[in-house]
């Protein structure tokens, strides 16, 4: 199989990352629950990989790193545990359902909403989230970089739209961390909310958020901490206050060694192979008749993503196709970012998503290529 879903989550892994799971599960304990030495092993690895998030992110220290299971738990932390009846929050058309359902569910409690719309291209200009500002704005959560049209939204203008205003900054990063830089303090970012399974090359369960110093968010829920056993509340010290039970340990030893490959090879040299072979495919196919692209292609930077159709074919027969007759592995439908489509007009037919990998080849993307070709001829 040519693996080209990428955006949904990277299936090759570096070897470093099987081995430290494989080897976290034959000797990791319950970390902060114990001074034996499993434990004691279990606490050294957990913190070592806050520092290197801390590092990766550029926030002001490890306690500032909470980890989760992915950034739907994070951003529904964030949004939930920030909002309530009464304020205001701005988001966008960009957005995924991990962003929009818990909005739509606060603005359910009485939170006011406002999101800002996106042109035909899928994207978004600044003055008009700034514009959306009123008084009792609370928030801007955003995405940083689209998971349907692999659109990048630059959020330096955006955090200093919201540091004008004295507004908060929720930003998820799912198709962003551990690809683009992101700097919280130079960005202005007050959350940032972090998947481990996708460029950030770790395992499933494993993800994460950044809370700025002195910002409280409320628990989205309470339970065992290893400290403070007595108390009928959970305590309120970070990273405690927002990971009640036992943390995914051993996907953490993988997310650990994930983020040493990182640093080996570099985000900005990993990066840039991956939009090399986004651009590759993406000049061969764009001039194919009956063929449609979308997003914004007038800039350099973006996620490594390409959506097309085919004529007027179901995103999902053209993505079976791809798979029975060439063994491409691709996304069809809605990549749960229900607005995205209404603003690319794609709500019935979806979009057939090609997201790519380092690990992907050059005569990989040539075959996918070439089957886009023979199907649109067909």
């Amino acid at each position: 199989m040519i693996y080209m879903d990428n955006a949904a989550t990277t299936m090759h892994k570096p070897k470093e990352v099987l081995d430290a799971v494989i080897q976290a599960m034959s000797s990791m304990g319950n970390a902060g629950r114990g001074a034996n030495e499993a434990s004691l092993s279990a606490s050294r690895i957990i913190y070592d990989t806050r520092e290197k998030l801390c590092t990766l992110f550029h926030a002001e220290n490890p306690r500032q790193i909470v980890f989760t299971a992915n950034s739907t738990e994070s951003l529904n932390m964030a949004v939930k545990g920030l909002l309530g009846p009464g304020d205001h929050v701005v988001t966008t058309m960009l957005e995924h359902n991990s962003v929009l359902r818990p909005l739509y569910e606060m603005s359910e409690r009485g939170t006011k909403l406002t999101v800002v719309r996106s042109s035909r291209l899928g994207t978004v200009k600044t003055e008009d989230i700034e514009a959306a500002i009123r008084p009792g704005t609370k928030m801007i959560v955003i995405t940083n970089g689209s998971n349907l049209t692999g659109n990048y939204v630059d959020l330096k203008p955006i955090g200093e739209i919201a540091k004008k205003h004295g507004v908060l900054l929720v930003v998820d990063a799912s198709q962003t961390a551990g690809v683009f830089p992101i700097d919280v303090q130079e960005m202005n970012i007050d959350v940032l909310c972090f998947t481990g399974h996708k460029g950030l090359l770790g395992p499933q369960g494993t993800g994460g958020m950044y809370v700025r110093e002195g910002l409280a968010v409320r628990p989205l829920k309470s339970g065992g901490s290893g400290v403070q056993t007595f108390s009928r509340t959970h305590p309120s010290e970070m990273p405690t206050a927002l990971e009640a039970g036992t943390l995914n340990g051993h996907g953490i030893a993988g997310l650990n060694a994930a983020l040493s490959y990182l640093e080996k090879e570099g985000i900005d040299k990993i990066r840039g192979r991956e939009q090399e072979l986004m651009w590759r495919f993406y000049n061969g196919v764009k001039d194919i008749p009956c063929v449609k692209v979308y997003g914004d292609y007038s800039l350099k930077e973006r996620c490594a993503i390409v959506a097309l159709n085919i004529g007027d074919y179901d995103s999902s027969e053209v993505s079976d196709e791809l798979l029975t007759a060439y063994g491409i592995s691709t996304r069809p439908g809605g990549h749960c970012a229900p607005l995205m489509h209404e603003a690319l007009g794609t709500v019935e037919q979806g979009a057939v998503r090609f997201s790519f990998s380092h690990y992907n080849t050059d005569e990989e993307v040539d075959t996918a290529i070439a089957a886009v070709q023979e199907l649109a001829a067909d």
